[in-house]
């Protein structure tokens, strides 16, 4: 797994489906999001990649695009994690994290 070409592709593709996006969740806002996350893992224990990927799809997966429908978004940034070949647990992981970024639904609930 070329995680180099995985977070490039994942720009790529997050870029296109934001293309259209009002200014609070364009690609500007993402990557803000992305260089802070990178920032803020040099410090902490975690798994840049993944929190990475998290950070890039965090508005693919966010329910007010998809008229509230809390399925939809995480389903597609699945399935574009499958079609990267990463690895189940990866994949199971960032989508967890995706589901529950927000303060609505946070894993302290």
């Amino acid at each position: 797994m070329n995680k180099e070409k995985i977070i490039h592709n994942t720009i790529d593709f997050v870029k296109e489906k934001l293309k259209n996006a009002e200014g609070g969740h364009d690609w500007f806002h993402i990557e803000r999001v992305f260089k802070n996350t990178i920032l803020i893992s040099k410090n902490e224990k975690v798994d840049t990649f993944i929190v990475s990927l998290a950070a890039l799809l965090h508005d693919i997966a966010d329910p007010k695009f998809y008229n509230g429908n809390e399925e939809i978004g995480p389903k597609i940034a699945n399935e574009f994690l499958v079609k990267q070949n990463v690895d189940e647990s990866m994949i199971n992981h960032i989508i967890n994290i995706l589901k529950h970024m927000s303060f609505k639904n946070s894993l302290d609930k």
